[in-house]
């Protein structure tokens, strides 16, 4: 009998090189405490929802929606945009922050790095968006075009 021989898909990611840098993590509950304290995303900081075909449920209020599989190509652009704006910090997150959320917070950590740039800080929302979901009513209050029936 011939064994079936199975081919795996390469992941999207690698096509672009692994990021060097670790980024650091950001908790949901210091990013609450931020928007409680009237920080504002896009002045303050700048939330990015790396997801693409899993973008549902609902978004952090003020994110901004750039797919990681298309990510890679724009950090310089991003990186002089976020710069001019003078924004200090970039908060990455995909569904759980384990696989896209890491590897976009790590490449601009890295492009930052490459621009000598000390005030800025590339970070990882630790959970993602279902730690953020499903964290209680103070987080989902935080979110727009939050469907709760997502996240049961």
């Amino acid at each position: 009998m011939a064994a079936i021989q199975v081919e795996k898909e390469t992941p999207w990611h690698a096509a672009y090189p692994a990021p060097v840098i670790t980024a650091g993590g950001l908790t949901r509950e210091q990013l609450l405490k931020w928007m409680g304290e009237g920080k504002v995303a896009g002045k303050d900081y700048v939330l990015v929802d790396l997801r693409r075909v899993d973008y549902e449920g609902g978004t952090i209020r003020g994110s901004i929606n750039l797919p990681a599989q298309s990510l890679y190509d724009t950090i310089p652009s991003l990186y002089t945009l976020f710069s001019t704006a003078k924004v200090t910090r970039v908060i990455w997150y995909c569904g759980s922050s384990r696989g896209r959320g890491n590897r976009a917070a790590g490449w601009f950590a890295d492009y930052i790095k490459s621009q000598n740039d000390s005030a800025m800080e590339s970070l990882v929302l630790e959970g993602g968006i279902r730690g953020w979901a499903t964290a209680g009513e103070e987080y989902v209050k935080e979110m727009t075009g939050y469907n709760g029936e997502v996240w049961k």
